[in-house]
């Protein structure tokens, strides 16, 4: 039986690159899909790709940045499908530029898209399923948010984009928290493809290898893990960060408290400087932001 079956999936920005890879491996496993992006036409070819295919799917072009407008995306699967069980928050945009050069324009553009567009239809079905657990319907429901290594790392020439995906981790772990109660688990994913925005961002690295090779930069190559996250079968994972790409999964290690000096009375300004050495000296060491 397909793993998804009779389960119907949100999926946003799904009209071209991860977002169809995701919408074409959910429908491959039984969902029924409603294909969201602003670009009506191109969610339309996915919705008809899948149909054709044999598959079910709704084309929805309603902007996701707004209560108003996300309620209309819910609204037309549940008149489609009759239920919603996996939202996929995966439409994004860039405006990159060094800090100092970020225009405000630039800020709220990406705040908006991702940030508040991982927001809106969270917040309408996490009521939606929470009044339906507490009225005694089984819940059994994802959120699948889209973090980055820009988010989990920094990138240089990014700090926009950086701070709403590091944003959206740390939603990603108060939602899994919040909504467990619910029947609802909520998981971040940071993945490495192909797509429009890295295409234009670094289009010799995530170039197709012209020898036949694998591709492990085929958006193709993360659908899987989403699928499986969207699926029954994942209910007991929540609170994770996953970052793929190619055939890696690798479990983001996030924020902790980590190495710690306790004098048990207060630090005089001139003890500061050698415990913070020794702290950094004991610590793994982070990471280098991309780009640096």
């Amino acid at each position: 039986m397909a793993i998804c079956a009779d389960r119907t999936v949100i999926i946003t920005g799904a009209g071209g690159g991860l977002g169809r890879a995701y919408a074409l491996a959910f429908a491959a496993q039984g969902a029924n899909v409603v294909v969201n992006d602003i670009r009506a036409e191109a969610a339309e070819d996915v919705a008809g790709e899948i149909r054709v295919n044999g598959g079910q799917a709704i084309a929805n072009s309603d902007d996701i940045t707004t209560l108003a407008t996300a309620q209309g995306i819910v609204d037309a699967a549940l008149a489609a499908f009759g239920e919603v069980h996996v939202l996929i928050n995966n439409a994004g945009v860039l405006r990159d530029r060094m800090f100092i050069s970020l225009s405000e324009e630039d800020w709220d553009m990406v705040m908006r898209v991702h940030l508040k567009g991982h927001y809106c239809l969270a917040n309408i079905l996490g009521r939606r399923w929470r009044d339906l657990a507490k009225a005694g319907t089984p819940v059994d429901a994802r959120i699948i948010n889209t973090s980055s290594g820009a988010g989990l790392q920094g990138s240089v020439g990014q700090s926009n984009y950086s701070a709403a995906k590091g944003g959206i981790a740390s939603l990603t772990l108060v939602q899994a928290a919040e909504l467990a109660r619910y029947g609802v688990t909520a998981n971040a994913l940071a993945p490495a493809a192909r797509t429009s925005m890295t295409e234009s961002a670094m289009p010799d690295v995530v170039k197709k290898p012209d020898d036949g090779s694998f591709d492990a930069w085929a958006a193709e190559n993360v659908a899987p893990l989403v699928v499986w996250l969207g699926s029954p079968a994942s209910a007991h994972i929540s609170g994770q960060i996953f970052e793929s790409q190619g055939g890696r999964i690798s479990l983001g290690d996030g924020w902790r408290t980590g190495v710690t000096r306790d004098k048990g009375a207060l630090w005089q300004v001139d003890e500061i400087g050698a415990a913070v050495d020794a702290i950094l000296a004991e610590a793994p060491k982070a990471q280098k932001v991309w780009g640096s």
